[in-house]
């Protein structure tokens, strides 16, 4: 019978080692250190973008933005902007006056229009823009040129200056 007890001792030994194995097998391994986060002024700050240029070979809608920027820009530091300011601008921005399209700033009654229309023929497309209190401030969009080879329905002004 005492043969049978040390058999019992190591019996239990063994499932003892069996089941801190497993234990050991079940946790993770410590968490590694933090590694310390960059600051904020460690990343390299991203380099502001400049105001957008004309893109002679570029099409209408790569200059939309340009266009945009150069009427917002207009409307925003001229005061009593009216459609030859407007014209003057783009023309100093480097659109082609020749190109150029614009409404009349006083209705056929002598007021002051709601708004006025402007545009620039580019490449068989037309930049269009609208200022004034009838249009809600500044719009504008990249339409298909008229088959009269214009951009604007209706009459428009001389650009005789």
């Amino acid at each position: 019978m005492r043969s049978a007890h040390p058999l019992r001792r190591i019996a239990a030994a063994a499932s003892a080692v069996a089941v801190i194995a497993a234990l050991a097998a079940c946790t993770s391994d410590p968490s590694p250190a933090p590694s310390p986060s960059p600051s904020a002024s460690e990343r390299p700050s991203p380099t502001p973008a400049g105001p957008p240029e004309l893109d002679p070979d570029g099409g209408a809608v790569d200059n939309l933005g340009y266009f945009d920027h150069v009427n917002r820009t207009t409307a925003a530091t001229e005061p009593g902007v009216d459609g030859r300011v407007f014209i003057d601008a783009l023309v100093a921005a480097g659109f082609d006056k020749a190109a150029m399209q614009v409404t009349a700033d006083r209705t056929t009654l002598g007021s002051e229009a709601d708004s006025v229309q402007f545009s620039v023929t580019w490449k068989g497309e037309c930049l269009i823009g609208q200022y004034g209190p009838g249009s809600d401030g500044y719009q504008s969009a990249v339409q298909p040129e008229l088959g009269t080879s214009g951009c604007l329905i209706g009459a428009t002004r001389p650009i005789d200056w």
